[in-house]
């Protein structure tokens, strides 16, 4: 398609797209935005934080505030050769289709919000409430110094945060037909287990590692954590790596390493699944230590304002009905309901995300624009 046929939400995501900004590069993508929404009355201010680009924006002066919140890093590629078209060159083909790293996840909904607001501020140059994003290269990388840490700076300056429309790519087959109102907690843990070394010819003067844990290993995946809830899944737990041996075939041993990971929802705590955790481990008499890493407490946004204005315009713009969902991984969204924000996840289709050769129907945009737009007149509308 040329640029003159290019929808204006299209023309900003195929220039999103072809800034090559992996985590946690931003390559002008947050100038470009910042720019933007500048025009229409927003004041910018840039937050460097360590190695990481973000940008909070707000306007208006008083009243509930409705924040649009993303991030312009994207995940690597991958190798170049197995791309059908080059990563950071979009390009909309025979089919409709964007393709693009961040097509998906998430340059194309910056630019679904970015477009819908400067629609709706200019049609309700007066709205209620205000308007806010706030924007991280953050998200797909280590996530210490983007939304997270923003968020403690808006916490200390008292920054009311009522509502949040996060544009990770929500919806499953059709735009809007799931949107997240939560998200499952992740607690990770290291486990290492402690033997003796020794030849494998003399197993009476060594003790295995392997051996030793693989009782307590099988009792921790075949335990029963919770049964969720009405808004939950149970809580589940996985091994992801585990590491033991030197390479060679005549040695026994003397540590093993297990990686492992709760996505847990609100039936439990870190506190009790870690006592759990500790209690298995010790009633099959193990040498252990776990370093645990919480990366996020579950958080659920209930019928409300937000989730009603969102579920009104999918339907006014797209004639469906949307499904709440707290199921997938996390996303910046556990960081801003530590505020007491309402906290929503609505963008395209995600399955393609992260991987090679990622690309939406380029059409979904537009309508995603729409959505947004539309629930910005359902919450501040004049």
């Amino acid at each position: 398609m040329t640029a003159a046929a290019l929808s204006p939400t299209l023309e900003l995501a195929c220039e999103l797209i072809s800034r090559p900004s992996v985590t946690p590069l931003d390559e002008g993508c947050q100038q470009l935005m910042s720019e933007r929404l500048a025009a229409c009355g927003f004041a910018i201010e840039p937050m460097h934080i360590e190695d990481v680009e973000n940008f909070w924006a707000i306007r208006g002066e008083e009243g509930p505030v409705l924040c649009f919140a993303g991030h312009t890093d994207v995940v690597p590629t991958g190798p170049l050769q197995a791309w059908q078209n080059p990563p950071f060159a979009a390009r909309i083909d025979e089919n409709g289709m964007l393709h693009g790293r961040g097509a998906a996840d998430m340059k194309g909904s910056l630019a679904s919000m970015i477009i819908a607001v400067e629609r709706f501020t200019a049609d309700y140059p007066n709205h209620k409430g205000q308007i806010a994003f706030l924007i991280t290269s953050d998200e797909e990388g280590p996530a210490h110094h983007g939304t997270k840490a923003v968020v403690e700076r808006l916490r200390e300056r008292g920054q009311r945060l009522d509502w949040c429309i996060v544009g990770e790519p929500s919806s499953t087959t059709l735009v809007g037909d799931v949107v997240k109102n939560g998200r499952r907690g992740s607690l990770g843990g290291t486990l290492r287990v402690r033997g003796q070394q020794g030849h494998v010819a003399y197993p009476h003067l060594a003790k295995n590692p392997i051996h030793l844990a693989a009782p307590a290993l099988a009792e921790l995946a075949a335990e029963h954590w919770d049964d969720g809830n009405d808004f939950f899944p149970p809580t589940s737990f996985q091994i992801s790596n585990l590491n033991s041996g030197t390479g060679a075939t005549n040695i026994i041993p003397g540590t093993l390493e297990a990686v492992f990971n709760f996505r847990f929802s609100t039936e439990s705590t870190v506190e009790g699944l870690q006592q759990r955790t500790a209690a298995i481990l010790d009633k099959h008499g193990l040498d252990w230590n776990v370093d645990w890493a919480l990366s996020g407490l579950p958080f659920l946004t209930e019928p409300g304002d937000l989730l009603d204005g969102v579920a009104a315009a999918i339907r006014s713009v797209t004639g469906r009905e949307t499904a709440p969902s707290t199921r997938g991984g996390t996303s910046d969204g556990r960081f801003i309901a530590t505020l007491g924000t309402q906290v929503v996840e609505l963008g395209p289709v995600n399955a393609t995300i992260h991987q090679v050769d990622e690309h939406i129907l380029a059409s979904d945009l537009d309508l995603l624009t729409e959505i947004y737009y539309q629930t910005l007149v359902n919450l501040l509308a004049c």
